[in-house]
């Protein structure tokens, strides 16, 4: 809620220094109070949905919903202008749909003499929701030994519960969010005898071939891909506050949750299966480049050894080398897990884009537009001349981003000169409005994330892809709240992945459970799907 404080105008010649600094604290005055303002409406709100909640509880009318009145518009201003004629013509709706039964239905009267014209097809869509329950009578014979010997099961039966039904929990719980309870009810509703530790079972346990084929997402999307999006969101987990972080691009979406989002937890995520530390002429670039000290990386650099298997081996290396501020332990792992990286063949020309975040901001980093505006967004003006100044400069922040995606479609290197002097006078002209300066100023200094584009016209100019794809996980986190074991955390970054990325490649997720339940193998492997379609991209 944006108010504004009247002030009189000051006429230029008595805009003294003195005048000047008595404008700059109301303007920083009148954003405290804003922000508190702000909180109090939350608060105010919260309250309001209390107040409804106990009122549904005591079965008590709750707040009206009173809709504005219109007698205060006016509609002779806006006219509405006449949309131009398009020819349309009418879809099938029903071109694609299998017919599974044909039910022939002739007229009360034929008279006689008519003649045979065919059928008028009315085709009706419906769905069967039956228990099927199937006895596997296997027979047993005593031979003449002694011995038994019994009917061996199908192959494809694994239990007492068929795949359909594993399927159907599983695009339950994990695609369509509903709760174990519901699914318990849901179930037994249909008939179907099934205990609450069973339906968990199935949603948990025995999971490793989704698990393996969720690491080959990465693996393949960070060797295939020109450019990444990450982003990371809040994931409780036992009652403490965690963070999952997000992966992936337009071919794919990988989920991995953490109890941290440092830098080294991101660079741990982008090892996928490699747990080594590797101390190479990457590492050492990274930790000078750091400011690590001279007399630690001497020793780093003297040291025989240059491979460690896992935490254990890198600490015992770490205090041997008698290196124990917190800080350089910091600096020299962040160091040893990008020398890792490269080892095994991490592409360092791959584009990370994020929304500024810093433990993002390794190898080559690009910053979202959509983000950086914001900073200006969210400044309030004290004076008329101010929420000018903040309107014109969010306009030409648009502007200019609308010219960066004109130039990705069209590289031109006069164009990109063009574009790098716009940007210039943009974010290092001076208002006189100091704290829209200073954001300006911050938004300059990184200039050469944000223009990226310019050297890569291949890679967005924003993170909403990244955003999108992290809802599938707040929207689970929303409803099912914090997890409780480390297999079920596991799982709904497994499951949720492998979701995301079906639809980006265009796979029927209920197709795609079907078809590794009952080990059919119909649908390639996700990686391999990916594999295709990036190349048949890159081959374009």
């Amino acid at each position: 809620m944006k108010t504004k404080i009247q002030i009189p105008k000051i006429p230029k010649e008595q805009k003294t220094p003195f005048v000047n600094q008595l404008l700059e604290i109301i303007q920083q005055q009148f954003e405290q109070i804003q922000q508190q303002a702000e909180q109090i409406q939350q608060q105010v709100e919260q309250i309001q949905i209390l107040k409804d909640e106990i009122a549904k509880l005591k079965k008590l009318n709750g707040k009206p919903k009173i809709k504005p009145s219109n007698l205060d518009k006016n509609t002779d201003e806006k006219k509405k202008k006449k949309k131009k004629k398009k020819n349309w013509f009418k879809r099938s709706k029903t071109k694609k749909i299998e017919i599974h039964e044909n039910i022939e239905i002739q007229p009360d009267e034929i008279p006689e003499g008519s003649k045979f014209k065919g059928y008028s097809d009315f085709i009706v869509q419906d769905i069967q929701i039956i228990n099927h329950n199937i006895r596997y009578r296997r027979a047993q014979w005593e031979t003449p030994s002694g011995e038994y010997v019994i009917g061996e099961l199908p192959n494809s039966v694994s239990g007492h519960f068929g795949n359909n039904l594993i399927s159907f929990i599983l695009y339950q719980y994990y695609s369509c969010h509903v709760t174990q309870p519901l699914i318990y009810e849901q179930l037994n509703e249909f008939g179907i005898e099934i205990s609450a530790g069973q339906i968990n079972n199935i949603i948990i346990k025995s999971k490793e071939k989704f698990h393996k084929e969720k690491e080959q997402i990465l693996a393949t999307g960070l060797e295939m891909s020109k450019y990444i999006n990450v982003d990371d969101t809040g994931a409780r987990h036992k009652g403490k506050n965690g963070y999952c972080t997000h992966i992936g691009n337009e071919y794919f979406a990988w989920f991995e949750s953490t109890e941290s989002k440092s830098r080294i937890n991101f660079l741990k995520l982008l090892q996928g299966e490699n747990k080594d530390f590797v101390i190479n002429e990457d590492s050492l670039e990274y930790m000078s480049c750091q400011k690590f000290p001279d007399y630690q990386l001497s020793k780093v650099i003297k040291a025989n050894e240059k491979i460690f298997q896992g935490d254990a081996e890198w600490k015992t290396y770490l205090n041997s080398m008698e290196i124990t501020s917190s800080k350089h332990i910091r600096t020299a792992t962040e160091g040893a897990l990008i020398g890792s990286l490269i080892y095994h063949g991490f592409n360092k020309d791959l584009a990370i884009i994020s929304d500024d975040a810093g433990q993002f901001n390794i190898f080559l980093h690009g910053l979202c537009w959509v983000h950086a505006e914001r900073h200006v967004y969210k400044l309030i003006g004290v004076t008329e001349e101010q929420e000018e100044f903040i309107k014109s400069t969010r306009e030409k922040i648009w502007e200019l981003y609308r010219s960066l995606k004109i130039y990705r479609l069209n590289p031109d290197e006069a164009k990109k000169n063009e574009l790098e002097k716009e940007f210039d006078e943009l974010f290092t002209q001076k208002t006189g409005f100091k704290t829209l300066d200073n954001v300006l100023k911050r938004i300059h200094k990184n200039k050469s994330e944000l223009l990226l584009v310019l050297e890569r016209p291949d890679i967005p100019l924003h993170n909403n892809l990244s955003e999108n794809d992290i809802r599938e996980y707040v929207k689970k986190r929303k409803i099912s709240g914090s997890t409780r074991s480390p297999t079920g955390r596991r799982c709904r970054d497994t499951f949720t992945s492998l979701k995301k990325t079906c639809r980006k490649l265009g796979i029927s997720f209920w197709d795609y459970l079907s078809d590794r339940i009952e080990c059919k193998n119909n649908i390639p492997l996700l990686s391999n799907i990916m594999v295709s379609k990036i190349g048949d991209i890159t081959t374009l």
